[in-house]
């Protein structure tokens, strides 16, 4: 004698009908809609947070390196002199870097870092990131982030 298997109603193995995908694809795409911004501005948060800790950085950098040579980069040395010897034999001598292990870094959005040695309020030097638009000015995240010039 054959046992029985109790019967599945076809409702139970069709799976869910187009209707029921389209309402769960909805109610993701409103949660997204709420969330995600949120998460962006996070995002952009982290930005300005990391190009501001980035700028004390390199100060620290280069007050390192004036204390070494007895001035700060000239405007044609820049930055990468805090990674690279002088050319000037005098002033190769008291040289003691590299001041950074991994190179001057870029800012959070891939742009350089600007710097002049003119000094920037009560800063001895100019260090700054355009900030996300990569201009100089703007506003919340596109606003200039450091030790800006004076005008």
């Amino acid at each position: 004698m054959r046992k029985r298997l109790p019967s599945v109603s076809r409702r139970a193995v069709r799976g869910f009908t187009l209707l029921e995908m389209i309402v769960v694809l909805v109610i993701i795409g409103l949660i997204m809609g709420l969330v995600g911004p949120r998460l962006f501005r996070q995002a952009d948060k982290a930005k300005v947070q990391t190009a501001e800790t980035q700028v004390r950085m390199l100060r620290g950098a280069l007050e390192t390196m004036r204390l070494d040579l007895g001035r700060f980069p000239t405007q044609e040395e820049g930055l990468q002199l805090l990674t690279s010897r002088p050319a000037d034999q005098a002033v190769g001598q008291r040289w003691q870097g590299p001041y950074l292990e991994d190179g001057v870094p870029q800012d959070p959005w891939g742009n350089p870092y600007q710097y002049s040695p003119r000094p920037s309020g009560h800063h001895a030097i100019t260090l700054y990131s355009f900030g996300a638009d990569g201009q100089a000015g703007g506003e919340g995240n596109d606003a200039d982030i450091g030790q800006l010039p004076t005008q």
